[in-house]
Formats: C-alpha cells, sequence, structure tokens
C-alpha cells in the first residue's frame, strides 16, 4: 500500500475526515489536525509503517508528512 494511501486511512479512521480531502496539497492545520491528533497519528503511522519517526520538523502538508514517512523506510 502507498504512503499516502496508509496516511489517508489513519486521517480518516482517527479523525472521521472524508478521505477525498485529504490530498498531497491539504495541510495538517486546513484538515484540523491539532498537536494532540499529530502524537496519535505519529504513534499509528510508526506502527503501520514500521518506523520510528521522531519530531516531525517542517511537516505542514500531508504530501511533506509522505515524503517525512519515505525517507525513514
Amino acid at each position: 500500500m502507498a504512503t499516502i494511501d496508509i496516511v489517508k486511512d489513519v486521517l480518516v479512521e482517527n479523525l472521521d475526515l472524508e478521505g477525498d480531502k485529504v490530498t498531497e496539497d491539504a495541510t495538517l492545520e486546513s484538515l484540523g489536525v491539532d498537536s494532540l491528533d499529530m502524537v496519535e497519528l505519529i504513534c499509528d503511522l510508526e506502527e503501520k509503517c514500521d518506523i520510528e519517526f521522531g519530531e516531525p520538523e517542517g511537516v505542514a502538508t500531508i504530501g511533506q508528512l509522505v515524503a517525512h514517512i519515505d525517507s525513514l523506510k
């Protein structure tokens, strides 16, 4: 499964977002992802992608999040 699809699934499941709103250009802020949501998102993504996420510096969009995860694989 592509990383964007994993991210989309986690966001849809955790935040009850519509899948079509989760695009690479969407910002985490525009999707309503707050700091608590981000912690939960990171935990879920670490588990699903088998990675150690670390501190997500400079990650503002879904595309940047996907690129960060892909760089850790």
